[in-house]
């Protein structure tokens, strides 16, 4: 494992380095502003002016679909080089869409990409490549447990020239974004076939007849509009043609494990861009304010809280970076373990140093004038997105175990 990072990857890393300094970092309080104001307006998931500007600078700069293997589409970077440019845009919640780097969005283009017909890929890929509209995936089902997916029960029925979908989903990523012109869809098109054969994915576009976005659906209070919002959604007698059906009748479950796989990584590069960010907030606020007298650099605690966080981090990064080498090098599938085992870890650290840095600066660590809140909450999410800890660690123990059976 050679972990170096080529002349193409540091100067892409300088670049995107210079970005969030130059463009990013000075714009994040007039996002929260808009993301407010639109709020107050009655539409807190309206597209803010500020990432709409940064995304022509961005795509001006050649930082644009960074995480695309597939140089056709994207920058052509495997999982190995994207980490170090993920891990920085993920210092900023918000600002992955500059970059046209976001969930859903990435993990739809990627299913576009790798399975969609032409057809799929010329109505609905290249408009999310140009970053001209958004996309929803639509799989969590408020009436099951959907960290088993094999328990979805919403029906795609085959009629004729088209599939009728009916069904009732939520935590739907995107839908709430008035940009949004696509669900990808998860549902049972063959209940009686081996369990893992059930499911299909089918395309939606969002003004089908019979789509109805009931509500949206909060985090910690927050409307995460940085992920074009999170909505219940109810699918009625929804018809579209059978061509929009991804791949074949039964590849549902397979094309959701390919498509988790890449979006788990993602999250934990990201992740490890909000700890580092944490992390250097914390030792500001430690050498800045004093409290009994000294420094809070001087006390104890904060002592361990710096160097604790820094080996987590340390621990995290070297994980997710031998995790994202296997996937370039013998597939997802021969990486399972490594991307179970940081789904578990990276958000787990993340949290926890957050949480330390929240409590450095007291009162104002949950208020709205830093990011830590949010980015705690978005942290903690991570323990339930993509399926919950527990679910990964039965599985991962599962697979040590039959090492000795």
């Amino acid at each position: 494992m050679d972990f170096q990072y080529s002349d193409k990857v540091k100067d892409l890393q300088a670049r995107l380095l210079a970005f969030m300094d130059e463009h990013v970092f000075p714009s994040e309080a007039r996002y929260f502003d808009e993301v407010e104001t639109n709020r107050k307006n009655g539409n807190a998931w309206q597209p803010t002016r500020v990432i709409e500007e940064l995304k022509q600078k961005a795509r001006a700069a050649g930082l644009w679909n960074l995480f695309l293997p597939e140089s056709r589409h994207g920058a052509g970077l495997s999982n190995l080089e994207y980490a170090p440019l993920c891990e920085i845009m993920g210092r900023a919640i918000w600002s992955p869409e500059v970059f046209n780097c976001s969930a859903p969005d990435t993990g739809n283009m990627e299913v576009l990409a790798r399975y969609g017909t032409e057809e799929h890929q010329q109505q609905w890929l290249a408009p999310l490549l140009a970053g001209e509209i958004r996309s929803c995936f639509a799989m969590t089902e408020p009436a099951v447990a959907s960290s088993d997916a094999t328990n979805i029960e919403a029906r795609i029925e085959r009629d004729g020239d088209h599939y009728v979908i009916n069904g009732r989903k939520w935590w739907s990523s995107g839908a709430m974004d008035p940009r949004c012109k696509l669900l990808i869809v998860m549902g049972k098109t063959n209940p009686g076939a081996d369990r893992h054969r059930q499911q299909s994915m089918i395309c939606v576009p969002k003004d089908t007849p019979g789509v109805n976005v009931k509500r949206s659906m909060r985090v910690f209070g927050f409307t995460d509009s940085t992920h074009g919002g999170h909505a219940e959604v109810e699918f009625t007698d929804v018809r579209v043609p059978a061509a929009n059906l991804i791949a074949g009748e039964g590849d549902g479950f397979a094309i959701a494990q390919a498509r988790l796989g890449p979006g788990r990584i993602h999250h934990c590069m990201r992740s490890i861009g909000m700890a580092e960010r944490a992390l250097e907030a914390m030792c500001r606020r430690a050498t800045s304010r004093i409290a009994f007298g000294k420094p809070l650099a001087d006390q104890g605690v904060i002592q361990d809280w710096i160097a604790e966080s820094r080996v987590r981090i340390e621990q995290a990064r070297l994980l997710v970076l031998k995790t994202a080498w296997l996937m370039d090098t013998v597939g997802n599938k021969g990486a399972h373990t490594e991307i179970q085992a940081i789904k578990i870890a990276v958000p787990s650290m993340a949290e926890w140093v957050l949480d330390k840095a929240i409590q450095a600066y007291g009162a104002a660590g949950v208020s709205q004038d830093t990011p830590l809140a949010q980015l705690w909450s978005g942290a903690r999410t991570l323990r339930l997105a993509d399926g919950p800890d527990e679910v990964h660690k039965a599985s991962l123990a599962r697979r040590e175990l039959r090492k000795y059976s």
